[in-house]
């Protein structure tokens, strides 16, 4: 299939559809300007210290970090925090939510992103889940409790030379301990998921919904590599399950399992950008 008819039969999809259903990686965030993590050398491009240092995305991304040398975990995860909170969206999103909102079943985002770009997009924050979490919002370390808090009122102050962060550090409104994201990082077995689960209840809700009404639904996937499969799976999974066309936009990994499913090899803004178009011409 070349490229114009993955466009024309996406726009059909979606026109055709009664929900919209939006899953995305990490690749959804790159056109905004975020930083692409894929491999040491992207990780260590974003965060020059940590090639000296010889540390990966995945020893980084370890809650261990926290207790051994805070001001290292914080100059990450607080660079990443102030990062997020200066990007605009790309115009990708404003397009999404667009049709998502013309759908009479409305629309539902499942990301594997911690950036909370949806929500600033203007994406409501009951129609969002955030399978890994939110870096917005901060949780004990140790935990001492379930308490999960919004990091609204944290600024973690960052030595751009070094990524170090200083002090003070956000700390836990409980107990007075080391805070952290809120987060699901690797090796992660101190996690306070009900933030999430709570999300992931309001999709599932939304899914039976959709189908006791009997209505269609279109699924466009964006910027989930193979790497962390994560999306992907759920993606597929739920195409399968709901009897939905997976769309599937990425530059790189854009195969899918299915026939009747679309592959479009573009970049986030670009992909979208193109089934905005095809859809004006329908």
């Amino acid at each position: 299939m070349n490229v114009q008819d993955g466009l024309k039969r996406a726009a059909r999809a979606i026109r055709d559809a009664d929900a919209l259903l939006i899953t995305a990686g990490a690749g959804m965030g790159v056109d905004s300007g975020l930083p692409d993590f894929r491999g040491n050398e992207g990780f260590w491009n974003a965060y020059p210290p940590m090639a000296g240092l010889g540390i990966s995305f995945v020893e980084m991304a370890n809650p261990t970090w926290f207790d051994h040398d805070p001001r290292l975990a914080w100059g990450f995860y607080g660079h990443r925090l102030n990062l997020y909170r200066e990007t605009i969206p790309h115009r990708g999103f404003t397009q999404l939510l667009e049709i998502g909102r013309q759908k009479r079943g409305g629309y539902f985002v499942f990301t594997s992103n911690v950036d909370g770009q949806f929500q600033k997009a203007g994406f409501e924050e009951d129609h969002v889940e955030e399978c890994h979490g939110s870096i917005h919002h901060l949780q004990c370390t140790h935990p001492c409790s379930a308490g999960i808090w919004d990091a609204h009122d944290e600024r973690v102050a960052v030595d751009e030379d070094t990524f170090r962060a200083k002090e003070p550090l956000p700390r836990c409104k409980h107990c007075s301990g080391m805070a952290r994201p809120n987060v699901l990082m690797f090796g992660d077995w101190s996690w306070i998921s009900t933030r999430t689960d709570t999300q992931s209840g309001r999709r599932s809700a939304w899914l039976k919904g959709i189908s006791e009404a009997g209505l269609r639904l279109a699924i466009v996937e964006i910027g989930a590599g193979e790497a962390v499969a994560t999306v992907r799976r759920q993606s597929e999974y739920m195409a399968r399950g709901y009897g939905a066309t997976l769309i599937r936009i990425n530059p790189r990994d854009f195969r899918v399992p299915r026939g009747e499913d679309v592959s479009l090899p573009f970049g986030a803004a670009e992909g979208v950008n193109r089934i905005a178009d095809a859809l004006r011409g329908e």
